[in-house]
């Protein structure tokens, strides 16, 4: 393999792209101070209020142990508060504190020019394709993840039923790492 080879090889892309991303999201948001994952969780806990950290983890795609981390800094900074949730004594419900929506709405027009810059080299046809690309390799690939994605639905959204066209995939069992355990493929 020749270096041209490498560094043409999805992975590597991949990888550095979202270096550049992060780069360019953090540039733009540190006046008010945060970091993509922090940001993350912000804005699901303003559409969710309340949310269990596990269901926090998946709608993130972030393992157990890098939700607590970013609520750590989070509630250190008294953005969010956890406490014992209310459906069950062995989670933890998280909520923006007053101080985490406001920053929040501060940062939405930082985060909106990040949006923006990253997507600045792209024609619109080009990011259409690139989200739809990106969408197909993570819901083609999602079993070889390594934290699982389940994304929060809209109230109506979730009330009504989902038509599939085809039967989903057989996912692989998950171990607590989330990782599937190897099985064999038909």
């Amino acid at each position: 393999m020749t270096l041209k080879d490498l560094y043409q090889r999805p992975g590597f892309l991949l990888r550095r792209t979202h270096q550049i991303s992060a780069a360019v999201f953090e540039n733009a948001c540190a006046s008010v101070g945060l970091t993509p994952a922090q940001y993350g969780v912000l804005t699901v806990l303003a559409n969710e209020p309340g949310l269990d950290q596990t269901r926090l983890a998946r709608a993130l795609a972030f393992d157990k142990v890098t939700v607590m981390r970013v609520c750590k800094g989070l509630e250190e900074r008294g953005m969010i508060e956890r406490r014992m949730s209310e459906h069950s004594k062995r989670q933890m419900a998280v909520v923006l504190t007053a101080a985490g929506k406001k920053l929040l709405l501060e940062a939405r027009g930082p985060a909106e020019q990040a949006y923006q810059r990253l997507l600045s080299p792209l024609s619109l046809t080009q990011r259409h394709q690139l989200i739809e690309i990106l969408e197909a390799l993570t819901q083609g690939l999602a079993d070889d993840a390594r934290a699982p994605f389940v994304p929060l639905l809209p109230q109506e959204a979730a009330a009504k039923p989902v038509e599939t066209t085809t039967a989903p995939k057989a996912r692989a069992p998950r171990t607590n790492t989330g990782r599937g355990v190897a099985t064999k493929r038909r």
